[in-house]
């Protein structure tokens, strides 16, 4: 394992809310080996260099304690954005484990996002954490398929054993739902995936499904997922039709995503699932709130 230098961990978010209610971001470790041929991460704007080697951040539980206790206020300490905050070496390093230890002694809320089935590990930290602090676990599923996701996220635990792992986290009583994204254009867009993956997060307790049907693409990001499409694919010609619809955009919605938006949204509403953000955000943090009392005079 390599260690890299860091002066600070945990940061301020500059637009605190808007993102699942998160006032700060954590990254212990830099760079994931989880192989997932689309992840954003790997864009060139991230500077990180040989992203799917891991590395951690040398001193990192000292740091994430000297920044938690110069903060003046608490709040949700986000974790999972960059790089998998769960990913093999964690389950001998267990940094991200001891740094919800540090969340939970100085009584700040935590939001995780992950593919891994390790999470389980930690459901008593994070119990503790959800007795005085928001708690919100976002499990990222993109397909019901253990085979596909085989291919296109071949380092991680596969969707069946994500279900389970959500079903374990909300039968805990953390707020737990599903990062239904990306969806990939030509790939995964279709009612068959979206409508199984509703019903299975029902069956599993999720409380929320938030998605994005379709994907970024930019810098070397595009080269590298064209170069696994075609290896993975083959003579399905998927990166030309990538490259005929999108050419260099960054933004790359998939064509049927007005239309499987209107069936993912009345399949959620149906099983009384939250999907849109405001919602999501207001039901994992409503518990905390606490009412001003107003006193007549």
């Amino acid at each position: 394992m390599e260690y890299i230098p860091a002066k600070t961990i945990v940061t301020k978010v500059k637009a605190p809310g808007n993102w699942f209610g998160i006032d700060y971001n954590m990254n212990i470790y830099k760079g994931c080996c989880h192989g997932c041929i689309y992840c954003d991460s790997r864009s060139d704007c991230y500077g990180v260099d040989d992203f799917d080697k891991v590395r951690v951040k040398e001193d990192a539980l000292r740091i994430i304690r000297d920044d938690l206790r110069r903060k003046t206020r608490t709040g949700v300490v986000g974790t999972g954005a960059m790089s998998d905050p769960y990913n093999p070496f964690e389950r001998e390093l267990k940094l991200s484990r001891h740094a919800l230890e540090l969340c939970d002694a100085f009584e700040f809320g935590t939001a995780i996002a992950t593919k891994s089935s390790l999470l389980e590990r930690d459901i008593d930290i994070l119990q503790s954490v959800a007795e005085h602090s928001p708690v919100l676990l976002k499990i990222t599923v993109t397909c019901v398929s253990d085979e596909l996701a085989a291919r296109i996220e071949p380092h991680v635990s596969r969707p069946t054993e994500r279900f389970r792992l959500i079903e374990k986290l909300s039968r805990a009583g953390l707020y737990t739902g599903i990062l239904l994204m990306p969806v990939l254009p030509f790939i995964e867009d279709h009612e068959d995936n979206i409508g199984e993956i509703v019903r299975r997060a029902e069956a599993a307790g999720a409380r929320f499904i938030y998605p994005a049907f379709g994907m970024t693409l930019r810098g070397n990001q595009r080269a590298w997922y064209y170069q696994k499409l075609n290896e993975l694919f083959p003579g399905k010609g998927l990166a030309e039709a990538y490259q005929k619809r999108y050419g260099q955009y960054y933004e790359c919605i998939s064509p049927k995503a007005g239309k499987l938006w209107k069936f993912f949204a009345e399949e959620c509403q149906k099983r009384k699932i939250a999907y849109r953000m405001e919602d999501i955000i207001s039901q994992y943090r409503r518990p905390y709130k606490v009412e001003q009392m107003t006193l007549p005079f």
